[in-house]
């Protein structure tokens, strides 16, 4: 049974003190509260299975414990019953619609062959996407649309699906092609269904992770390196004050990481720019807003109205960590971090 709580008996919780990974906010205005999505974690939820939890406060300080949203297993007939990752929660059309990743490792998928990129890597890919599951509350609780298949084409290995609708009120989902399927990960994007139940169309390619032009720059020239993969993660649309729409994304840079030359990485938090302002770009690529194994950063507006950025870091053992953010035309900018709120690190 989903979570029922009652959060206010209990003492707030810090960000510090807080597991998360692809945090997602709703700052709904009718309630003046905040909404922080992420995948169940039973150690604070205190709910076992796969699934959506929200954490609340109404001021990005103090937090209720979390509560369960949705949880696979009372979904009926599920294709997926792992994963729960990145859960993003819209409202769309009167109603609240969760977007959530899931895979079963029993559906296999077809794989590159040996030596494709020249990568050095074992490829063994499953089924995986983003499902669409729909409540009439923010608390949830959330029931799949369609438990049959992923909301993407289902022989695609994707994930991180987000919600755009485009300036004609078309929805689209947005979503990262798994490297593990492409070797060279892409975004792309996919018409929707009026009612958010399914894809339309074929898919639409974006870019591709490696159009990161900085990608590699802090290896040494002469020092030896892996080529591909490389990897997309974590869209998320912005319109901007001057009309620029701008593209939020996560992947992975390499760096020489040991006195011995060996090569290590980490998350970073990047963006890219649609030269014509529309999703299908052209897409142009932008300096990464912040590495130390950040990312899966979305945007959203205090009640105040400050533009902020919440981010996960480090990876593993995640915690969010809040920036506010500033637009300079169609650049975004750091201002700082919200270490009062986050607890630094």
């Amino acid at each position: 049974m989903l979570s029922t709580v009652a959060e206010t008996e209990i003492e707030p919780m810090r960000l510090p003190d807080m597991p998360l990974h692809d945090p997602f906010v709703v700052a709904d205005d009718r309630t003046g509260t905040y909404h922080l999505y992420t995948s169940n974690d039973p150690s604070v939820s205190g709910v076992d299975g796969i699934g959506t939890m929200v954490y609340r406060s109404q001021d990005l300080r103090h937090w209720t414990r979390p509560r369960v949203v949705f949880l696979a297993a009372e979904q009926q007939e599920l294709w997926g019953s792992d994963g729960g990752w990145a859960p993003e929660v819209h409202a769309w059309n009167g109603r609240y619609y969760l977007f959530t990743t899931l895979h079963n490792e029993d559906r296999p998928l077809p794989v590159p062959p040996p030596g494709h990129y020249g990568t050095p890597f074992r490829l063994s890919n499953h089924m995986r996407g983003t499902v669409t599951a729909v409540s009439d509350s923010l608390l949830g609780p959330f029931t799949v649309v369609d438990s049959s298949r992923p909301t993407p084409p289902q022989h695609l290995m994707t994930l991180d699906g987000t919600l755009y609708v485009d300036p004609s009120g078309q929805p689209w989902m947005v979503y990262a092609h798994e490297w593990l399927q492409t070797v060279d990960g892409t975004m792309e994007a996919i018409r929707l269904a009026p009612d958010l139940s399914r894809a339309v169309g074929e898919p639409v390619f974006l870019f591709k992770a490696s159009d990161a032009f900085w990608l590699g720059e802090q290896i040494p020239g002469g020092v030896p390196h892996q080529l591909p993969p490389y990897v997309t993660d974590g869209p998320q649309l912005y319109r901007t004050p001057d009309g620029s729409l701008l593209l939020l994304w996560s992947t992975y840079e390499k760096n020489v990481a040991g006195q011995d030359g060996t090569i290590g990485g980490g998350y970073v938090q990047t963006y890219a720019v649609s030269e014509s302002g529309e999703l299908t770009g052209p897409w142009r690529q932008r300096r990464p807003l912040l590495r130390d194994d950040s990312g899966h950063g979305m945007l959203f507006h205090t009640f105040d109205g400050r533009l902020m950025m919440i981010v996960h870091r480090p990876f593993d053992d995640a915690r969010g960590k809040l920036y506010e953010m500033r637009f300079a035309g169609d650049e975004l900018r750091v201002l700082r971090q919200c270490t009062d709120l986050d607890g630094g690190g």
